[in-house]
């Protein structure tokens, strides 16, 4: 697998991702050593047959080709190009390693449906997980050359135990001008529909279950040889390698320090003999492509590339061991130490309080947006002439109130016969229900308006 920093990192000191930098296995420095030392070598060269070969009109013509290229390198746009292509080829990485055909979640449905604690049942479960660990081999085989080595022939996967002669001779009866990496697939779904007729199986359920983890299985294993079939379009790899490469070819002669073309640059002209700059530059395009060209194919045999030999040897301790004599290992059931409490403590839990979410503290002291409701904020207003009209039973010696209170627009829930109590007069101390319409100065703007007209 990739060479693995997690522990060294596992604590944000003082200079602790420094000393990765100083690591030598699967680090850039292995990787682009060789390119950055032809590069100084060449850089080099050019500096001393400026200074010590070249005549004065040489050394002038140098001076203006210099200044030309270093004027039109500029347009080549590397970050954009460079940034894009590491991108892509950075999700190719990624979604590779996630189709890797880990037989775990089969192995449990595998363990949990297909019965029998006999010698036939133990037989059944042990050949399903081998027929899908040999289809693993069959697909990583086809792209990686770790694993290709290790198993250069069919007979070696057969002598590695994999499969058998018979299962071998009927592997190759089948003609197929592509991977045969799904035929031990097949294999355990005729397996699965045998463990069913056998009941062994107990439901369609279960077995449906079993084909459905096949199926994702079968999947990732197809991802893996579409991956190696269908790369990134060649193109675009030439694009980007040809654009870094003639970006440092013209820097070999246009970062060279020349000469200044006017008087008056003398003063702020430094000349160094090392290009310390250029180099840094150097380092970080050319080490940028050469990230894109490591991990474009991880299945090789460079530092960071997948370990498939160790994933293999994973895939079958685990898939083998798990469903070897399930039901006979498994051990007696126990009531767990908390059966009877309802609210316990965790041992040796966490020192800080579990995280809630990032607003279950939130302070109130922040300010909060005003926001439109209904019904709306009471605001202080004029008084205001108001006709009654509620449920409730008061005593009033007037027909009017003209006391400020809070106006809702409410529908009342029975008629309450305004228009009568308008016209009648009531004595004092007389009960009655009120219900209150507020006029604004706006409606008595309105109401005037209409009073003098119908006088005129």
């Amino acid at each position: 697998m990739t060479v693995s920093y997690t522990l060294e990192v596992a604590n944000a000191r003082f200079a602790g991702f420094t000393k990765l930098l100083f690591r030598w296995k699967g680090s850039i420095y292995k990787l682009l050593y060789k390119e950055f030392l032809v590069f100084c070598f060449l850089y080099s060269f050019f500096s001393v047959i400026y200074r010590c070969v070249l005549s004065g009109g040489q050394q002038e013509l140098f001076e203006r080709a210099a200044r030309h290229c270093n004027k039109f390198a500029k347009l080549i746009p590397m970050s954009f190009v460079l940034g894009f292509y590491i991108t892509q080829a950075f999700q190719r990485w990624w979604g590779q390693y996630t189709s890797f055909p880990l037989p775990d979640n089969l192995m449990m449905v595998v363990s949990g449906n297909v019965h029998g604690a006999d010698e036939r049942g133990r037989l059944l479960r042990r050949t399903m997980m081998r027929y899908a660990n040999l289809s693993s081999v069959l697909i990583l085989r086809s792209i990686s050359t770790r694993v290709h080595k290790r198993f250069p022939t069919m007979q070696h996967i057969v002598e590695a135990g994999f499969m058998t002669e018979e299962e071998l001779k009927t592997l190759d009866h089948l003609y197929s001008d592509f991977n045969k990496y799904w035929m031990p697939l097949t294999w355990f779904a005729n397996l699965a529909s045998k463990a069913r007729e056998e009941g062994r199986v107990k439901d369609d359920m279960a077995l449906k279950l079993l084909m459905d983890e096949l199926n994702n299985y079968r999947a990732k294993c197809s991802m893996l040889f579409h991956y190696d079939w269908i790369s990134i379009p060649m193109v675009y790899t030439q694009v980007v390698t040809l654009a870094v490469y003639s970006f440092f070819a013209f820097c070999l002669i246009g970062r060279q320090f020349v000469k200044p073309e006017r008087a008056d640059e003398h003063k702020v002209h430094v000349d160094l003999y090392v290009p310390v700059f250029t180099l840094l530059e150097f380092f970080f395009y050319a080490g940028w492509l050469k990230v894109g060209e490591l991990i474009i194919n991880p299945f090789g045999e460079d530092d960071d590339d997948f370990e498939t030999n160790q994933l293999i040897d994973r895939n079958i301790q685990v898939s083998m061991l798990a469903v070897d004599d399930m039901h006979q290992s498994l051990p007696p059931l126990e009531k767990d130490k908390y059966w009877t409490e309802k609210s316990f403590s965790l041992p040796f839990g966490p020192a800080k309080p579990v995280f809630m979410g990032s607003t279950y503290d939130m302070s109130y002291q922040i300010p909060m947006l005003p926001v439109s409701v209904w019904p709306p904020t009471p605001k202080k207003q004029k008084k205001s002439q108001r006709l009654s009209c509620c449920t409730k039973k008061v005593k009033s010696k007037k027909k009017t109130h003209t006391k400020d209170m809070e106006t809702v627009d409410i529908m009342p829930a029975k008629p309450c016969g305004c228009e009568q109590q308008q016209q009648q007069h009531y004595e004092e101390s007389v009960e009655r229900p009120q219900c209150v319409v507020t006029l604004g100065e706006a409606e008595k703007e309105q109401e005037t308006d209409y009073t003098n007209k119908s006088v005129a």
